[in-house]
């Protein structure tokens, strides 16, 4: 049988974990940040688990991670 394909936008968005959790980063990181407060921007920088559900989607895209 032939090796899946890879997605590539996937691959540089998500992270999964040993335990098969997926990981991704939050938004609202990238310009326009003078604006927003402090707090906010120290809540953002954490990584976030996808949804079971969205979880099952990204693990198809990403077979070999």
């Amino acid at each position: 049988m032939p090796k899946q394909k890879t997605h590539s936008s996937s691959k540089k968005r998500f992270k999964v974990t040993g335990t098969g959790k997926v990981l991704y980063a939050q938004a609202f990181r990238r310009h326009i940040l003078s604006k927003r407060p402090a707090k906010r921007m120290r809540h953002l920088r954490h990584s976030m688990v996808c949804s079971p559900v969205n979880a099952r989607i990204i693990k198809k895209m990403i077979p070999y991670a």
